[in-house]
C-alpha cells in the first residue's frame, strides 16, 4: 500500500485549495482515511477523516465548514477541499489510511497503518 500527498503550496488568507493522495495497491473502498496536520513544535492533529462506509466522515471543529474530505474510487483518490484558509490552517498535511479502523478511534493517528508523505501548506495574511 503506498500513499502519495500532493498539492501543497502557498496560498492567501481567505483563499482555496485542494490537497490529493493518491493510493496504489489497495481500493480506497475498503480503507478508513484520514487527513492529519502538524505544525513544528506541536502535536500531530487530525483534520478530517472518512470511515469505510461514506456515511462516516468526521471534521474537527476548527476547519468545519471550510475543509471536506472526499474520495474518487475511480482515481483511488483522496482528496481535502480546504476553503477560506487562515493562517492558522499552516501546517504539513499528511494523508494516512487503514483498512480496520473502529469509528471511536478513527481520530487517532495511532490507528492507521499507512502513511503518505506530508505535503506543507502556509496560508499567507
Amino acid at each position: 500500500v503506498q500513499l502519495q500527498a500532493s498539492g501543497g503550496g502557498l496560498v492567501q488568507s481567505g483563499g482555496s485549495h485542494r490537497l490529493s493522495c493518491a493510493v496504489s495497491g489497495v481500493s480506497l473502498d475498503n480503507y478508513a482515511l484520514g487527513w492529519f496536520r502538524q505544525v513544528p513544535g506541536k502535536e500531530q492533529e487530525w483534520v478530517s477523516c472518512s470511515g469505510v462506509t461514506d456515511e462516516y466522515a468526521y471534521v474537527r471543529d476548527s476547519v468545519k465548514g471550510r475543509f471536506t474530505i472526499s474520495k474518487d474510487g475511480a482515481k483511488n483518490t483522496v482528496y481535502l477541499q480546504m476553503n477560506s484558509l487562515q493562517p492558522e490552517d499552516t501546517a504539513v498535511y499528511s494523508c494516512a489510511a487503514d483498512p480496520s479502523i473502529i469509528l471511536s478511534a478513527i481520530r487517532d493517528s495511532r490507528s492507521y497503518g499507512y502513511w503518505g508523505q506530508g505535503t506543507q501548506v502556509t496560508v499567507s495574511s
